[in-house]
């Protein structure tokens, strides 16, 4: 997954856009040697706190302390990257929203519709609830009626009651 996006990244035009490369560059002042991407630090710095977790070191557990210095500067250095990664693709889209604010425009527009369809379902949902819970009520309230036309009696009222009682299921 990562590889198509490393390419991408690295430096290689997209398709569809000959000429325009898109390479990652770091925050303003923030050196970076020249043949390396932002998306490449943010690779490795991940893969360094793995590496730190599996090291051999880790496993004999002979420093702690030290261990665990280690792996918070990794994962330090990986926030720092994602967050240089994030502040990159905001920047793009600022760009993109003023240069093209129609493609803005555009997504918005299809996110809301998805949201709505969504929410429509959910309401779909919640509406065949409904309706079987008031037939259930329906139901509840016939039955409750009934007792007011049954004979007076009590064999008479067991007679009817059982009449109601459905037949047990023979097991094949």
């Amino acid at each position: 997954m990562v590889g198509p996006l490393v390419g991408m990244f690295s430096g290689q035009s997209p398709p569809g856009h000959p000429g325009q490369a898109l390479l990652l560059q770091a925050a303003p002042g923030t050196p970076r040697p020249s043949n390396s991407t932002l998306m490449d630090e943010l690779e490795s710095s991940f893969e360094a706190c793995f590496v730190s977790l599996v090291s051999q070191d880790y496993v004999n557990g002979t420093d702690q302390e030290e261990i665990q210095t280690s792996f918070d500067q990794c994962i330090q250095m990986f926030l720092d990257i994602a967050r240089q990664t994030e502040c990159f693709f905001l920047q793009k889209r600022l760009q993109l929203s003023v240069q093209k604010p129609e493609h803005v425009i555009k997504e918005d527009v299809s996110e809301l519709r998805n949201e709505l369809q969504q929410k429509d379902t959910v309401v779909q949902k919640h509406l065949t609830k409904l309706r079987h819970w008031q037939q259930v009520l329906e139901d509840i309230h016939e039955q409750h009626k009934k007792p007011a036309d049954i004979p007076q009696g009590s064999l008479a009222y067991l007679e009817q009651a059982s009449a109601n009682i459905p037949a047990p299921l023979k097991p094949t």
